[in-house]
Order: structure tokens, then C-alpha cells, then sequence
């Protein structure tokens, strides 16, 4: 039997479908760098090798799933190459494993990885199923009904899958280091459309997704009455919201999720959509109720008298739905946004919109720009989108006292690098 290594087995995507194979029973390993990530508690916890980069860790009879991040320079793909072992790209091996289940892809420029967990924990309480989210969680089963999966249009990787479900949240403009336009991000978003086998479950007030052409039939929700799937007396009520869901025009059922926000809603009519397209009845979709979350997503503890939330946020309208989650859960608190931009490229074309995101908070922090190894242009720094956001504050590790003047408010760390670092150096700071 081969060992499947994973080179760069640490990053979100990696790691689950490592997960995904060790509980398919198959012989797992993989490298990193030495350097801690989220990921790394839970590959520990099934005791999946993980070695520092070297290409001694490459052996005959191994199969290499490599990372996206790497070019095939990296020593290890070298060795590899030498040794005439199997090379599968991250993308290319989900694309062939999935083949061996019912799939459903889960693509949009935002709520990515809530749907899919979302989709996931439903599915989950009624059906065997194998899932891979964007958070790093991955599980798999043997005989699964179904394989759920976040499919992202970085780089066109998606169009390695052929799901036979795609689930599409939007389309907006994002990865400009990759994408020259929305028009350019539509394309990529069209061919994938093609590529579903049996249906589209695409979100209905999104003028892009209305374009969508499509082999397969394509099923709108929306809050719009010209959605297939409807959500209309949306409330607030005690530990989340609650929402009726009309199906072409006539009452359905009535749903209550444990999160806040308009795109929440949106994240579990998607859902329900999927599940009515595949025959199951309303009350097994309530199971919606019960679902905990996945990591970096609102993710919140209380700190003190202060409550601490961590979300993934890196595009103007993330920062706006996260932001919105946070007053409509917790009205009449100060909010304090704390925001690292991830990329030097996404920060310069879209300044302006994250100032004005940014706005919404009552205070806000800005973290030194986390960048990507692969961007030459470093021009810009944190001091440019400072200015356009007056009374902010920048924060470093040494001055995240600052953080405690917020009394009995709430703080957000929002961000995709290592925006945690910041949270955990308050943390410390506070329960020493």
C-alpha cells in the first residue's frame, strides 16, 4: 500500500484531505515548516507524521500530493521527480477522489466554508458522508452517500472538479494578483457551471449568477420573490435567527440557525435548497439548529469582562457581514475591529472599500500588511490605508494593551494571515 506525503500538509485545505485519507485508511504523512498553525492540533491528534522540508523524506513507493504554494523547484517535488513517484497538485487529487462519491462543490468569492460546514453538519446527522471545509477540517467515510467540498476558483484550480451538485454563494471581484477583472472572475465562475453534472443551487439577487448558463438545471434562493427558494420574516430571536422559507412562492417551513446576519440566512437557504432538490424532509434540515460553527468564522470566547471573536474576514465584504453578525448579536456594545489585510496586492486595489468597511466598527486597530511570497510589489504599507480611516490606531505584539480601554465590549480579530498572533499576545496579556 503507498504512503500518500503531503507536502505542505499545514495549510487549510491540505490538512483536511490528509484527514480525509487517514480515515479512508490509507498511510498518511507530510512536511511543513516548523512554525504553528491552526491545523496542526488536529493532524497531532490521529498522529499524522509531519516532517520539516528535506527530500530525504521522500521514499520509494510514496505518492506526493503537493501544495499549490509550491513550484516544482521545491527539493522535495524534485526528489520526487527523480525517483518517478506520482505527483498530484492539491486540486488535481480531489478532483479524481471525488469521482468515487455523489459531490457537491461548494464555490462563491464569499461564505465558502460556512456553507460547506453548514451543508456538511446537516447532511451528516441522516447520511454517512465525507467532507472537506476551507477551516481544515476534513472527514472521510468509506460508504459515503455523499463528498462535500469547498471548490476555490483561486487560480482556476476548481475546474479540476466535476461535482455532480455545485452550491455557487456570489460572485465579486477578488484575488487580484490572479484575476484582471469581475468579468475575468465571471469567466472562471461560467466555465465551472459547465462542468456540474446533475444541478446549480446559486444565489438568486446576485446580478453575476443570474448569467449563469448552465447544462443542468440551476435552483435560486434568495430574499427576492423571483428566487426558487425564498427566505422572507427574518427576526433576530434568542441565540440566533429565525426565518420562514417559501418554495416557489408557497410556505415550506420555518428555520432557526444559531448565527446572525443576512449572509447567515443566505449560507442556510442554500443548504436547504440542496437538501429539498435531494428528497429529504424539513425536519431533518433542522439540524441546522445544532451547528456549532467552523474555525475562523465568528469563532468567540469571553475574556473577562470582553468578548473575543476571530474571523477569516480579509475582503471588504466580509469585514461588512462580520461586522453586521456582531451588532445584530450583540446590540448596544462597542465594537472594536481589529484587521491585519492579507496581501499587498488585495489591500491596493481595494483601499478605499476596506476604509469603509472598516467604518462600521466603533473603533478600529490596523496590523502591519501580512504578504505572499510570491508578490514583488511591496510598495504599499499599513500607514496608507491608516490615513483613510481617521482615529484608527495601529497595533503591534508590544501594544496590544491598548485593546483593554474596550470595557465590556467586543473585540474582532479579522484577517486570513496571522492575525491570531495578535489575539493570542492580548490573552496573555490579560490572564497573566
Amino acid at each position: 500500500m503507498t504512503t500518500y506525503h503531503f507536502i505542505g500538509i499545514k495549510g487549510t485545505g491540505m490538512s483536511a484531505l490528509a484527514h480525509i485519507l487517514y480515515d479512508a485508511g490509507k498511510s498518511v504523512q507530510g512536511s511543513d515548516v516548523n512554525k504553528t498553525f491552526f491545523t496542526d492540533a488536529a493532524l497531532k491528534e490521529k498522529n499524522i507524521p509531519i516532517f520539516p522540508f528535506a527530500k530525504d523524506n521522500i521514499k520509494e513507493g510514496f505518492t506526493i500530493i503537493a501544495g499549490n504554494a509550491f513550484s516544482d523547484e521545491h527539493e522535495e517535488i524534485v526528489e520526487a521527480k527523480r525517483l518517478g513517484l506520482p505527483i498530484y497538485r492539491y486540486h488535481d487529487f480531489l478532483g479524481e477522489w471525488l469521482k468515487n462519491y455523489k459531490s457537491v462543490a461548494v464555490t462563491g468569492s464569499h461564505g465558502k466554508t460556512s456553507t460547506t460546514g453548514l451543508l456538511a453538519h446537516v447532511l451528516s446527522q441522516t447520511h454517512p458522508i465525507s467532507y472537506l471545509i476551507g477551516d481544515g477540517t476534513g472527514l472521510g467515510h468509506q460508504d459515503s452517500d455523499y463528498f462535500v467540498f469547498e471548490a476555490c476558483e483561486y487560480k482556476r484550480h476548481f475546474l479540476a472538479y466535476e461535482p455532480d451538485y455545485l452550491i455557487m454563494t456570489n460572485i465579486d471581484f477578488d484575488h487580484p494578483d490572479y484575476f484582471s477583472s469581475i468579468d475575468d472572475v465571471f469567466s472562471a465562475f461560467q466555465e465551472m457551471a459547465h462542468q456540474a453534472k446533475q444541478g446549480i443551487i446559486a444565489y438568486g439577487d446576485d446580478d453575476h449568477l443570474q448569467k449563469i448558463q448552465a447544462k443542468v438545471p440551476v435552483v435560486y434562493y434568495g430574499f427576492s420573490d423571483t428566487n426558487d427558494f425564498q427566505a422572507k420574516n427574518v427576526v433576530e430571536v434568542e441565540g440566533g435567527t429565525q426565518f420562514d422559507v417559501y418554495v416557489r412562492h408557497h410556505f415550506y417551513e420555518t428555520f432557526t440557525i444559531p448565527m446572525y446576519g443576512n449572509h447567515n440566512v443566505l449560507n442556510a437557504l442554500a443548504v436547504i435548497a440542496l437538501c429539498h432538490y435531494e428528497g429529504m424532509n424539513a425536519e431533518d434540515m433542522k439540524h441546522l439548529a445544532t451547528f456549532s460553527g467552523v474555525k475562523r468564522r465568528f469563532s468567540e470566547y469571553k475574556l473577562n469582562d470582553q468578548i473575543i471573536i476571530d474571523d477569516y474576514a480579509h475582503h471588504p465584504k466580509e469585514i461588512e457581514a462580520t461586522i453586521e453578525s456582531v451588532r445584530k448579536k450583540y446590540p448596544g456594545l462597542k465594537v472594536t475591529a481589529i484587521f491585519q489585510p492579507h496581501t499587498y496586492t488585495r489591500t491596493k486595489i481595494f483601499l478605499n472599500e476596506f476604509a469603509q468597511a472598516l467604518s462600521l466598527a466603533d473603533e478600529v486597530f490596523l496590523c502591519d500588511i501580512f504578504g505572499s511570497a510570491r508578490e514583488a510589489d511591496k510598495k504599499l504599507s499599513i500607514e496608507d490605508l491608516q490615513v483613510l480611516i481617521p482615529e484608527s490606531k495601529l497595533l503591534t505584539i508590544d501594544t496590544t494593551d491598548q485593546l483593554k480601554l474596550n470595557e465590556n465590549g467586543v473585540l474582532v480579530f479579522m484577517g486570513a494571515g496571522d492575525i491570531q498572533k495578535f489575539q493570542k499576545a492580548y490573552k496573555e496579556l490579560v490572564t497573566e
